[in-house]
């Protein structure tokens, strides 16, 4: 996969170059200009319907309390738990049209990421690995919480913006239930519900028209892993550093066309497989668990923010957990979650939670899980 290089232009946003020569620009969106952009997007959502989304949060810190018997159960309450829990740092989204042509604004075309405020990095849980990635992308943490969007703000504008409750707007996404949670939360100013089947209820009323590019990947041959890699076998450029929504959503946008078009005879292919999320609802992995098994599985993620994020954007290790995987994988000893973390059954029993360490050697098994 070609990387385009990037500049950063006098206001701060970003600039590069697209394969064709066009000159792209990141639109990077504050609190002091939040109003005027999505006047913008208002203009211009009936002409480019195709949006694609991406958000960046703090990784993935708690499980959820009680006796799941099937793994999609657990997979929605850790979502749930999770979102509920912390607070979304970036929005990414990339407007385009049918046809992959995205929206030019004095003569440059254009993709919105949007900070926000709410994240503090001294005061709030996360993932170590997680922040890492961010800090290493070039999220400035100090700028957003100088600078950054009030996300009641954000939830206001976007709810009359034409972007959501919009059954013409196509959501394209990447193994997005995540993503998809933190916007519902910020649209409905309410935590997820309780059950899977209410929150699919409310992502059809305000997301009417979703496409999960890891979803359609099911019925490809030879097509695996994440969104890089898939961009790479599809021969599509990557503009901006990896872990900056901005980037990553026009990533996801233009690998979703180039799928399309290769694999599913056009848009129109991938009409019947609209609105099932990888991992959840319809897509849902319904096979019992060992109890033992995924007991011993789970206390393994949470001392390991490498796994925590492999749980999240691999549901395939749900697949996995039985008696001989755990025990050619998992330590013989009896594992203790470290003291600060505690089990959480809902967001108002946070307290003082810490950050759970990762011992050197799970990055190996989280990868090797995966193969």
């Amino acid at each position: 996969m070609v990387v385009q290089t990037q500049t950063a232009a006098a206001d701060g946003s970003l600039t590069g170059k697209t394969p064709d020569g066009d000159t792209l620009r990141v639109r990077e969106v504050w609190q002091h200009n939040l109003e005027e952009e999505m006047q913008l997007i208002r203009e211009l959502i009936s002409d480019f319907p195709y949006l694609a989304m991406d958000t960046e949060f703090p990784g993935v810190v708690a499980k959820p309390v009680g006796n799941f018997k099937k793994s999609r159960e657990f997979h929605y309450q850790m979502l749930r738990l999770n979102v509920n829990m912390l607070k979304m740092i970036q929005l990414g989204l990339t407007f385009s049209d049918h046809l992959g042509n995205l929206p030019r604004i004095n003569n440059e075309l254009c993709v919105w990421q949007f900070n926000f405020r709410e994240f503090r990095l001294n005061d709030d849980i996360y993932a170590q690995d997680s922040i890492e990635l961010l800090k290493q992308s070039g999220i400035d943490f100090a700028q957003n919480e100088a600078r950054g969007i009030d996300i009641h703000d954000f939830g206001a504008l976007l709810m009359v913006s034409g972007v959501v409750l919009n059954e013409d707007v196509r959501w394209l996404t990447f193994h997005s239930s995540y993503d998809f949670g933190y916007l519902l939360r910020t649209v409905t100013c309410a935590p997820l519900p309780n059950t899977e089947s209410d929150f699919f209820e409310l992502l059809k009323i305000f997301f009417p028209s979703v496409y999960d590019i890891k979803y359609l990947m099911k019925f490809c041959d030879n097509l695996h892993g994440g969104l890089n890699k898939l961009a790479e076998t599809l021969d599509v450029a990557r503009i901006g550093p990896q872990h900056q929504a901005g980037s990553d959503s026009l990533l996801t946008s233009a690998t979703f066309m180039r799928l399309a078009e290769k694999h599913f005879k056009g848009l129109a292919g991938t009409q019947k497989h609209e609105n099932v999320l990888y991992g959840l609802g319809a897509d849902g992995n319904n096979e019992l668990l060992n109890p033992e098994a995924w007991d011993l599985f789970v206390t393994a993620a949470l001392m390991s923010s490498t796994l925590n994020y492999a749980l999240v954007r691999e549901p395939r290790l749900l697949d996995i957990v039985d008696d001989e995987w755990a025990a050619e994988t998992l330590p013989d000893d009896d594992i203790e979650l470290p003291a600060g973390l505690k089990d959480l059954s809902d967001s108002s029993e946070l307290g003082e939670a810490g950050v759970p360490p990762e011992p050197q050697g799970w990055d190996e098994l989280a990868l090797s899980s995966l193969n």
